[in-house]
Formats: structure tokens, sequence, C-alpha cells
């Protein structure tokens, strides 16, 4: 199983890191946070090294629809009612911000960028689209009301940003990406203050950047309180349909649609990380019905980590760490995430500051509803009684059926049949 972008040929390989090193910064995890800060890290000509424990972009980003939007839900309702106008004015400025320097750094690098509109509806809930764009306007921004989309789903509305953006995310990368300091195959079994230790020597770093997807160390800021994991699926469509832009259901349980060249992608079937969901079954059913000349060429999922208020953790680990950073929690808007976090982490890194830093800041409040949901499900879950618990913290993992794996409800950790860890933040395999 591998997706659509993973089908490319042209990502570059780096050699893995060859003995004890000392640098000004670590970036650990070689997704599309890591490999963007690292650029501008390197524009600024600052010391850095990036460790991979396998080949960048071979998670998370390799997995993604790759939309570039500053659209993400109908999130902007949402800050203004819990956090205030002037919050939600700076989620859309940095938003906006990553939004447009993505735009241009693609102009440079062919990666079938396209400008297409994005829409968020809603299949029953009209209220919901319009107090999404009453926010908007509050905040200064012009988004359209729409009613008939060209999707087969009857819905109350949609609330659309046109002139937004998707590309070919690895073709993006493989550009970003040459003559970089990175390392592959390096894996970081644990850090010691500020060394790191790999399987291929030790680093040592004034500054630590953490863009493992989920931040996997433990003893500092709580993420194991303040993050879950949601698990989404995803086929591609040949001989189905041009939808003509980009489409996402307000409802996390809903169906996604965006093409790239002659393929319709669809998105749908999500569920929290082991728990059960619609999956690949839900949306082969719906392709089936509604596009039934189609064959499908390419399936895949997808795990996005989930904040408790829908606004990423971008700055210091904890307000304890000094030197540490991390960004996580990007809420399935990965491409706009992952480059507002290397702009602010890079400029943290170099003493520069960012506006837009302390509304991201992972110290912020954690007193949110989902805050007393994560609990519940890591207390149920560690007092499940099972032979298969996961070596992150301990919680009792669940079968996936879908997708033959064994999940974590508690952090999202996944591991195959015969244990290998798949996805962080567990460091390690399973023990059998």
């Amino acid at each position: 199983m591998k997706s659509l972008w993973q089908d490319f040929l042209g990502m570059p390989r780096f050699s893995p890191l060859d003995g004890d090193v000392k640098t000004d910064v670590l970036i650990i995890g070689g997704g599309i946070t890591g490999v963007l800060t690292a650029y501008f890290l390197h524009q600024r000509r600052i010391p850095y090294v990036l460790v991979e424990k396998d080949r960048i972009c071979g998670g998370t980003t390799g997995c993604t629809t790759a939309k570039i939007t500053f659209q993400h839900n109908l999130i902007y309702d949402k800050i203004l009612k819990s956090r205030g106008i002037e919050t939600a004015k700076a989620y859309l400025s940095a938003n906006k911000a990553a939004f447009e320097r993505l735009a241009e750094l693609s102009k440079g690098i062919s990666c079938d960028y396209e400008i297409k509109d994005n829409y968020v509806y809603s299949l029953n809930d009209r209220r919901k689209i319009e107090n999404e764009l009453n926010a908007l306007n509050k905040i200064g921004f012009n988004a359209e009301f729409r009613r008939n989309l060209p999707i087969p789903l009857k819905t109350a509305g949609a609330v659309c940003f046109t002139e937004q953006a998707q590309f070919h995310p690895l073709k993006f990368i493989a550009g970003i990406s040459k003559g970089l300091n990175i390392s592959e195959n390096t894996f970081v079994r644990q850090t010691e203050g500020n060394t790191a230790v790999t399987n291929c020597g030790k680093i040592h770093a004034n500054k630590i950047i953490v863009a493992t997807h989920f931040p996997f160390i433990n003893k500092h800021g709580s993420y194991f309180l303040k993050l879950y994991q949601h698990r989404s699926y995803v086929i591609a469509l040949e001989n189905a349909q041009d939808v003509e832009g980009m489409y996402v259901d307000e409802n996390n349980k809903g169906m996604s649609f965006r093409n790239y060249g002659n393929l319709l992608i669809l998105g749908g079937g999500g569920h929290r990380t082991g728990k059960s969901g619609g999956g690949w079954r839900e949306l082969r059913f719906f392709a089936e019905k509604n596009y039934p000349d189609s064959d499908e060429k390419y399936f895949w999922a997808a795990q996005d980590c989930m904040s408790l208020d829908g606004i990423p953790y971008i700055g210091h680990y904890s307000d304890r760490t000094e030197n540490l950073y991390t960004a996580s929690g990007f809420n399935k808007w990965g491409m706009t995430g992952a480059m507002l976090s290397a702009m602010i982490l890079s400029d943290m890194a170099a003493g520069v500051r960012n506006e837009y830093a302390e509304f991201f800041s992972p110290s912020r409040s954690i007193l949110k509803p989902q805050l007393f949901i994560n609990g519940f499900e890591s207390v149920t879950n560690l007092l499940s009684p099972t032979k298969k618990r996961c070596p992150h913290l301990g919680c009792a993992l669940k079968w996936n059926p879908e997708e033959h794996s064994w999940d974590c409800p508690c952090h999202g950790s996944r591991f195959s049949g015969d244990g290998k860890v798949l996805d962080n933040p567990a460091n390690g395999n399973l023990r059998q």
C-alpha cells in the first residue's frame, strides 16, 4: 500500500550520519516540517543537521492529500468564540503568510502546483456555514457562500476560499531538499540534555527541534494529553470526475475531494486511531454508487495529530525547555501548518522574534473539553487487560482489521502484525 505521491521515483537519497558531530541546531524528523525548517536555516547559514530514521517524507508527508489553503475547516468561528478576535486575525494572517511562502517557493520547482478554489461544506447544518462566514467578515476576510457544488452530495451550503492551491508534495520536497545537510537512516534512540543518541553516533547541539509528527519526548510538554491522532483513508480513481476544486466536509468523518491529473482523490472513512470507522470500504461503496465506471488506481491511509483547540502547537517544547522546540497538532492541515512551523521555528532558532509565535505557543492553556476525552481514553486503555501493550506509555493496543495493524487508542502509535513500529510517538517495536 503506497500513496499516489510515493510512486514518484525522483526523491533524493542522503547518507546516514557518520560518527559523532556538533552543530548549532539539530532537527529530528524529515517530514515536510523538518525539511522546510532545514531549508530556512540553510538560507540563513546557521549550522544544522537534520536526521530522519528512514527516508525523508516517507511517512505522513507522503500520505497527505496536499491541499494548500488557509481555510482550515470552520476554524475561524471557533477561534473567535474561544480566544477572541485578535487570535482569529492572527491565525488567518499567519496561515495566509505560510500559504504565500509556499506559493513563492513552488514557482521555482516542478511540483504540479495549481490554483484551485477550496470549499468546506456541511451536509445538513447551514447555520455552521453562516456562522463561519460571519466570523470571517468580522476579522476582515471576504469568503463566499456556495450552495450547488459539483460533487455527488447534497449539501446545506459551503464556505469558499478562492485561489487556494494544490501540488505534488514529494516533487516539491525533492526540489527544496537538494543540497541540505540531511542524514537518512539515522534513528534517534534518546535525548540526553542537548545530546541526541542515534544508531550512527551522538549529535551535540545547542538547540534541538523535534519535528517527528507526534512529539516523542514524554517528560516535557504533556503532549500525551494535548494530542490525539485521527486516521483517514484515501482512494484515487481513474475515469471518475473533475470536481474543479478542493472540497472537505466540516465533519471529521465526512468526505474530501480533489483531482490530480486524470485522477479523482477521494478521502474519508475516518476515525480516531485505535477506534473503528468506515475505512476504504466506505470510500469504495461511495465510488461504486457514484462513479460506477471508475477504476481504483491507488489506496492509502493518512494519520493526523489533533490539538485540543484546533490550533497547532509550535514553539518551545514546554515553558521549561529554553533550547528544545517542537511543532505538532496540524489538525489535517499539514501543508500550511508545516510551512508556518518552519517559519516560526527557524526564527526562534536564529534568535529572531516571530510575530506569530505567541499565538501558537504549546504552553497555552490546556483546559479544553478534548482534554477530558483524551484523559478518559488513556485511563480506559491503560486499565484494559491485554497482552499487546504500546511501548510508548503502556496503553492496550487494538487490532485494526482494515490495515492489519495494532493501533493505540491513547496516542496513535501503530505497529505491523509482526510488531514493527509504523507510526509514532512509540520509538521502538513491540516486544514479542
